[in-house]
């Protein structure tokens, strides 16, 4: 069966980085990849869709600079001499909010798999995660993402890190992608514990159980690390094992309104080298 991967750009350097790391993933799998720019005519979308109507000067130029910018992107995957006979590439220019698009096309293409870069052409250097990639973690919830940072090493992952509290009773579906990813890449998963507490609780045992049994057919292995911040410890232990990934699963209103959008950031990832992938509860 054919895999359906969504490949945002916006012609930056590494929206470039973020494709090739695809092609790289995917190199054994039949795939459909679907290059998707999204233009607007101003910085501000909210003026450009009030103001924008398609047969415009303004809308005409903007999507004839985003034609010709993915033409350029298909040109370049040739001229990289990448002739995969198992690759099939589409490329899609749409006028739209970013994150909205995105959601349109998973819906429209029944994507499995988006992957694109954490900063765009304007990005701050203080900022390691632009806004977008951080809008589409949190908001694109019917798709896993992985986003990979600028200076991202290209090898694909052999250790993928699994932050885990064992809180929360998780799903064999919600961890199919991250177990995938293990078996494609025959990589080992670390499922991290930064503890507060001494002792697991009962229920905390018995999810960690169901862990086991989920990653039956994979190499994993279980750490703990305690009188740490989350972000620290994994910062830490990403950083001292050379770890390839960091997966996790945002839990709606949860996860990224009290970790990443603010000190994961900041901690993890200035400069940092580690994809993500983030996966979604199945909840709501």
């Amino acid at each position: 069966m054919k895999r359906k991967i969504l490949l945002p750009t916006d012609f930056s350097k590494n929206a470039w980085h973020a494709i090739t790391y695809a092609l790289e993933l995917y190199k054994k799998d039949l795939c459909d990849f679907y290059i998707l720019n999204v233009f607007s005519a101003t910085g501000n979308v909210i003026d450009s869709l009030i103001n924008m109507d398609p047969g415009s000067e303004i809308y005409e130029t903007a999507k004839l600079n985003s034609e010709n910018g993915l033409a350029k992107v298909t040109d370049m995957i040739v001229f990289k001499d990448y002739n995969n006979p198992k690759h099939h590439f589409e490329t899609i220019s749409t006028f739209n909010n970013v994150v909205e698009a995105i959601k349109n096309i998973v819906e429209e293409k029944d994507i499995e798999m988006i992957i694109m870069g954490t900063k765009g052409n304007t990005a701050s250097r203080t900022k390691v995660f632009g806004g977008v990639a951080i809008d589409v973690m949190e908001k694109v919830r019917n798709c896993p993402v992985i986003v990979i940072p600028e200076t991202a090493k290209h090898n694909l992952p052999k250790e993928i890190v699994f932050p885990n509290s064992y809180k929360t009773h998780i799903k064999r579906r919600e961890l199919n992608y991250l177990v995938d990813l293990a078996k494609k890449c025959e990589a080992t998963i670390r499922v991290l514990h930064v503890a507060a507490e001494d002792k697991l609780t009962d229920k905390q045992i018995n999810n960690k159980k169901l862990i086991e049994e989920y990653f039956e057919g994979v190499a994993y292995t279980f750490h703990r690390l305690s009188h740490m911040d989350i972000p620290s410890a994994i910062n830490c232990f990403v950083e001292s094992r050379d770890s390839d990934m960091v997966a996790f699963i945002n839990r709606k209103h949860a996860f990224f309104g009290s970790i990443l959008t603010h000190p994961l950031v900041k901690v993890i990832g200035f400069d940092s080298k580690v994809p993500l992938l983030v996966m979604h509860d199945l909840r709501n």
